[in-house]
């Protein structure tokens, strides 16, 4: 069983009901062990310094460090129309030069950014995917679609 970070954008209601389904479909995986959602981190709690530097600093080291860990990363790559979430685009990047397996999900029909879509080592239009893609043995599946 793989380790996994989820990275995905959480800041409006429709990004938290994806975000959502993409953890329920990771739980249901059987080929998914630990799955780390910073969605769901202790460290997000706005309720605490929420802005501040010394907040900032916590949540990016956890993170970070969540990425260290993690076996694969499964990257949400939908935001505001083509564009995809900056910290997400980070994660992305951490992950592709510590040579994590990096799984995209992009549901919305827009052009993926070159230097994401070349990131990927699995592409998906569907969440549905993810509850049956097998984490152990990696099937290669690359984007297909226009890049910018």
């Amino acid at each position: 069983m793989k380790n996994i970070y989820l990275a995905g954008p959480f800041f409006s209601e429709s990004q938290i009901k994806r975000i959502t389904k993409v953890e329920k479909a990771l739980a249901a995986n059987q080929t998914a062990g630990t799955i780390f959602s910073p969605r769901l981190s202790d460290e997000n709690d706005d309720s605490v310094n929420a802005g501040s530097p010394e907040w900032a600093k916590s949540i990016f080291t956890k993170d970070v460090a969540e990425i260290d860990r993690a076996d694969i990363i499964v990257a949400v790559t939908d935001f505001v129309h083509e564009n995809i979430d900056s910290g997400t685009a980070f994660e992305i990047g951490y992950a592709y030069k510590m040579q994590k397996p990096i799984i995209l999900l992009q549901e919305k029909d827009e052009p993926l950014n070159l230097m994401v879509s070349q990131a990927g080592h699995y592409y998906t239009k569907s969440i549905d995917d993810l509850i049956s893609y097998d984490f152990n043995k990696l099937p290669a599946q690359g984007y297909t679609g226009k890049a910018f």
